[in-house]
């Protein structure tokens, strides 16, 4: 078979997560998003739908319509941007899925008879099929079945393509629903070699996590984001800046009604006002 492109579902309102963005989440030191992108080093092209964000690797981006209309809204979006016979279908919450599954279940569509479809199965025996590969044509021939994408599950276009199913391993398989979950993948993470790391960050997630615990609070810490306005800061004001900055960050979330979003904000506006003061755009520069 010659190549593949890809569809990464990155949208969704990650509820069991109080609305974070999921596909953002680091583990050591690397998003959720750009894990499962690094996986699909083989692809020709990938199609992530859902909004923009910062990732490693050039994609094409498409939203769903409407935004939030579910995993066949946002596959009925993508697809008209795939190009090759075949297509992988992710999820943007996969932190250990290797290159190595994905390239068996493109290989499952070479056999004979073809089937139209290969997707991972767990130890328990559940299919995975935000986990698989696809004929590009047989799934738009199942979402253009559909009276309306928007809202509909997912299976009512993969199953009745009864496709191979591909054993995997547990951690191929392992997703980040819930807080737990994401704990627990950056706790194994060390072992871990799907993904490249960040110099120096794991230790600083320990650190995080440890201090969470000993404060008792339970807050996703988009680290690399809170270090880049630091270091803004310090440059464009003063070093001491930095730590400044940051406790002013928190507290300004914390009485914004607190939770990643607002710590996201805050974080935001204050590099962006570092930002201006080192091109003395500001007052007082």
């Amino acid at each position: 078979m010659s190549g593949y492109d890809a569809v990464v579902l990155a949208g969704g309102a990650a509820r069991r997560l109080a609305g974070a963005d999921k596909p953002g989440l680091l583990v050591a030191g690397v998003s959720l998003l750009d894990r499962v992108l690094t996986a699909l080093a083989g692809a020709e092209r990938i199609v992530v739908a859902g909004p923009r964000r910062a990732t490693g690797r050039e994609v094409v981006w498409v939203r769903e319509d409407p935004p939030g209309g579910g995993p066949v809204a946002a596959l009925a979006a993508a697809l008209p941007l795939v190009r090759a016979e075949v297509v992988v279908l992710l999820a943007a919450d996969l932190p250990f899925v290797p290159a190595e599954l994905i390239e068996r279940l493109v290989a499952a569509l070479d056999r004979e008879p073809g089937p139209a479809g290969a997707v991972a199965v767990d130890a328990d025996g559940r299919d995975q099929i935000l986990l698989g590969a696809y004929r590009t044509a047989a799934l738009r021939a199942g979402v253009a079945a559909l009276a309306e994408p928007a809202g509909a599950a997912l299976r009512r276009v993969v199953e009745p393509l009864a496709p191979r199913r591909i054993r995997a391993d547990p951690d191929a398989v392992f997703d980040c629903d819930t807080w737990a979950d994401v704990r627990d993948a950056r706790a194994r993470s060390g072992r871990m070699d799907t993904a490249p790391k960040r110099r120096d960050m794991t230790g600083l997630e320990e650190w995080t996590e440890a201090v969470k615990q000993e404060l008792g609070i339970e807050l996703d810490v988009d680290i690399a984001a809170l270090l880049d306005m630091t270091r803004v800061a310090a440059h464009n004001v003063q070093r001491p800046a930095a730590p400044l900055t940051s406790f002013l960050v928190g507290y300004a979330a914390a009485s914004r009604g607190g939770g990643a979003a607002a710590v996201a904000e805050a974080l935001r506006q204050a590099q962006d006002l570092a930002e201006r003061r080192g091109t003395g755009s500001e007052p007082g520069a």
